[in-house]
């Protein structure tokens, strides 16, 4: 199985001068924990992670340092310490570099990177430009799809998942928190959406391709404060 297959796309990305509020609102928004920071191009530059906005001093979390403490940390570290807590944009509170990986790579290489960099999420680029990330979640709804005895390859697979993402697209359905995983011919969809009407609209555009009972529906409806909160409909 390669990322292509288990990969969410498009992308959720922000530039380097995105306010740290409006990332805040963005991973709350689209139940994410990072986003990728990408230039002009769309090149990757670093992640911001909720890790990133645990200490703060907006909310009275930045860590202040002992005495002791300082004596051990030089004036380079505690001024990064510094602009970490209280950059203002992505540029100032990304971790860097960006960690990379191509839609071709093997899954199986992927979470051996995960593991070595203990990280949860990597951006996955082509041509050196951010077309989707691949996480954990992303690994776990794979293996939910995927039967054990399987010995089938995605070559098929993979088309199916195409077809399903386009006639998404030609049908003007936003599925930017929907994942698709195509295993043996089954379409699962997995992710958040506003309500039942587009739940229901994205299982029938998918069935539409692939037949009505080659499409597991496991799409959830997303918390009413997060829709009052941002105007979803």
């Amino acid at each position: 199985m390669q990322v292509k297959d288990i990969m969410s796309v498009p992308a959720i990305t922000v530039g380097p001068e995105e306010t740290v509020d409006t990332i805040a609102k963005l991973l709350l928004e689209n139940r994410i924990s990072a986003v990728p920071v990408v230039d002009a191009d769309g090149k990757p530059l670093g992640v911001v992670s909720e890790g990133d906005l645990v200490r703060r001093p907006e909310t009275g979390t930045d860590r202040p340092t002992s005495w002791w403490l300082d004596l051990l940390t030089d004036h380079t570290d505690r001024a990064r310490s510094f602009i970490k807590t209280h950059g203002r944009v992505a540029r100032d509170i990304m971790s860097k570099p960006a960690i990379t990986v191509s839609e071709d790579e093997d899954v199986a290489e992927v979470v051996k990177t995960l593991e070595d960099r203990h990280i949860k999420r990597v951006a996955v680029v082509r041509q050196g430009k951010v077309i989707g990330v691949v996480s954990r979640a992303n690994m776990v709804r794979a293996f939910a799809s995927h039967p054990a005895s399987s010995t089938a390859t995605s070559g098929g697979d993979q088309a199916l998942r195409q077809s399903v993402l386009q006639a998404f697209e030609r049908a003007d359905l936003p599925a930017n928190l929907v994942n698709v995983i195509v295993s043996e011919g089954v379409v699962n969809l997995w992710g958040l959406v506003e309500n039942k009407i587009r739940r229901d609209a994205l299982r029938l555009c998918a069935e539409e391709v692939a037949g009505p009972d080659k499409v597991d529906n496991h799409l959830g409806i997303m918390h009413p404060l997060v829709r009052a909160t941002y105007g979803a409909e």
